[in-house]
């Protein structure tokens, strides 16, 4: 009968023991003040020492973020066949309201459902970058205004990365999905 008692006493234990962990997984995690001495985790680079939309991104089994000196290098990172699978939550500025020159922190949105604009004039820490936005709208009169084309977050590929250096006009671009 004793034996019975341990066992009964033991199981609600294993079974909560075993519910921090789903808890852990599923967790939402936001964008974070990014400090004035934070380094890029690609490159190593003094984030606020440039202009253009950061990004930051968690990955599975990583407590902390990681910080971006700019979008390019997030989905250089991101776009890694090492790294696709295991990104969690991605943030990007969102350029509609935030000066390029300085981003605002309070500017973060999700990074899987914002708007790029890639080969468009203005630059970032390491030269061309994705200008970010939260809607569809406020891309489109970027480009009018900038060049460039949009993409999503999916469309970004480890070969239109590359091709950024390269990229000014519009013809010059990539195709993309429609």
């Amino acid at each position: 009968m004793k034996h019975w008692l341990k066992l009964l006493l033991c199981v609600p234990f294993l079974l909560l023991s075993g519910c921090g962990e789903d808890e852990k997984e599923v967790m939402v995690r936001q964008a974070i003040a990014i400090e004035s001495s934070a380094e890029c985790h690609l490159c190593g680079m003094i984030i606020t020492n440039f202009p253009g939309p950061k990004g930051q991104a968690y990955s599975k089994g990583i407590q902390g973020n990681m910080r971006f000196c700019s979008t390019r290098d997030m989905f250089a990172f991101i776009v890694d066949p090492e790294n696709q699978h295991n990104i969690q939550e991605a943030f990007v500025h969102d350029m509609a309201v935030t000066p390029w020159d300085h981003p605002d922190d309070e500017a973060y949105i999700d990074a899987k459902k914002a708007f790029y604009v890639i080969g468009h004039g203005k630059k970032g820490a390491m030269g061309p970058t994705l200008a970010s936005f939260s809607t569809q709208a406020d891309a489109d009169a970027f480009v009018s205004s900038e060049g460039g084309k949009v993409y999503r977050f999916e469309q970004v590929t480890l070969d239109l990365l590359i091709s950024m250096n390269n990229l000014r006009t519009e013809s010059s671009l990539p195709q993309t999905a429609e």
